[in-house]
């Protein structure tokens, strides 16, 4: 259970004010159906957790128990850093015409490929040796935290983000160096 409530809360956290989370917003915009891009959202999700929970223990069966903790720890390092180094802008995908189901799903699976929710997911799940438990509570964590941005859509522009992304980006670099020194015996 503490892989789900960690992947869960961790991947919502990452997603705010993330690239994921402005294309939704965008492809919210774009498309007045938000049921048939919801899905798109939900199928990629689900797939990248899928790939990162069953990634994680296939890891997890490779190396030793302080190489687990130190790739835990360098994913909540590099999650952290993600948050607070500067976004790219987000391709909105104008030229894509295959509705909103497709550019949903295809869009957001390719945004979302080795991004810092599923090396989260893959972690926690190479640490459990466990792939049930990371892949639901990341899927679910990533949903979460993008649901939002298809509801709110340009709303999400006055919602104080930038704060809550330094914030969160300095609390898991903290954690993730924390966490690295221990494992790797220098604490």
């Amino acid at each position: 259970m503490e892989a789900f409530l960690t992947t869960l809360l961790l991947t919502a956290i990452v997603q705010t004010g993330d690239r994921t989370q402005l294309l939704c917003a965008a492809l919210g915009q774009r498309f007045a159906r938000p049921g048939p891009l919801t899905i798109g959202v939900v199928l990629a999700s689900g797939a990248m957790a899928a790939i990162g929970a069953l990634g994680g223990v296939v890891v997890g069966t490779w190396i030793s128990l302080d190489a687990l903790r130190l790739f835990y720890a360098l994913a909540l390092l590099f999650a952290g850093l993600g948050m607070l180094a500067p976004r790219r802008p987000v391709d909105t995908l104008p030229g894509w015409r295959t509705g909103p189901l497709l550019t949903g799903l295809l869009g957001l699976f390719i945004l979302q490929f080795g991004d810092k929710g599923q090396f989260i997911i893959a972690a926690t799940a190479a640490r459990s040796h466990d792939w049930v438990w990371p892949l639901i509570g990341g899927w679910a964590g990533t949903v979460l935290g993008l649901a939002p941005a298809i509801i709110w859509q340009e709303r999400l522009a006055s919602w104080p983000v930038r704060p809550v992304r330094i914030g969160a980006g300095l609390l898991l670099t903290s954690l993730g160096i924390a966490l690295a020194l221990g494992a790797s015996g220098l604490v």
